[in-house]
């Protein structure tokens, strides 16, 4: 993956900002730093589409509105740029609601450089757009994942139920994209940890069983329920 990719460093404290930039800069990312939440959605909407951040590494706690609220009214413009939290509060309840709200991935002070650094190339790639896919992969000869009605097209990023399209933010894309390949198996929550979230120490299962509970809010009203529940073990995607 190339290294010349954007990162916008949402940061109140200085000496941690610098420090941030100055490592990301050494491991050939460009940087653009933000000290509150409104210069980061300036930034992150930039009318230059050229000079918007590839990924937002985005504090929590900011003097104006919190890093939440932000990646909050970012997903609610539709904008889909891959953040990563970074902030000292790391109950399980911060963990989930960040992940929930859209973010991508959530890093905990203190931390160190070459995890930061990894964490982030392992979001770029998990975030690629789906056209680079599509044109790295092409159309001809490639299977559209189907499993009874319900029908997966990677290459063009569309899920319909029943001939109904239905919108899937990139979390629950993929998460339903994972399911869908290994239809009738029973998938624990540390295996789609993993696959989906690219976790392979551990995370915090609630991220799954809130975004199964997502997928199958949208997916249920169209038909008879596919994604089940294996107590204690995981789930399963079936007719």
């Amino acid at each position: 993956m190339s290294e010349d990719r954007r990162v916008l460093v949402v940061e109140d404290e200085a000496n941690i900002r610098d420090l941030i930039e100055t490592a990301l800069r050494f491991h050939g990312f460009q940087t653009v730093a933000a000290r509150t939440g409104a210069e980061a959605l300036r930034a992150a909407r930039a009318p230059d589409a050229g000079r918007r951040p590839d990924l937002i590494l985005l504090d929590v706690l900011l003097p104006d509105i919190d890093g939440f609220e932000v990646c909050r009214r970012l997903r609610a413009a539709g904008d889909d740029t891959p953040v990563i939290f970074l902030t000292a509060r790391d109950t399980p309840s911060d963990t989930v609601t960040g992940l929930t709200l859209g973010g991508d991935d959530y890093v905990t002070k203190p931390f160190s450089i070459d995890a930061l650094v990894a964490r982030i190339r392992a979001v770029l790639r998990r975030a690629a757009p789906a056209a680079s896919a599509a044109a790295a992969r092409p159309d001809d000869g490639r299977e559209i994942l189907r499993v009874a009605d319900l029908e997966l097209d990677e290459a063009h990023w569309t899920v319909r139920r029943a001939g109904v399209e239905i919108d899937l933010s990139p979390t629950e894309f993929r998460l339903l994209a994972y399911l869908m390949r290994n239809a009738g198996r029973v998938l624990t929550r540390a295996q789609l940890l993993e696959n989906v979230w690219g976790w392979d120490r551990g995370g915090n299962p609630q991220v799954v069983e809130t975004y199964i509970s997502y997928l199958r809010r949208k997916l249920d009203p169209l038909g008879p329920p596919l994604i089940h529940t294996r107590r204690g073990v995981g789930y399963a995607l079936r007719p």
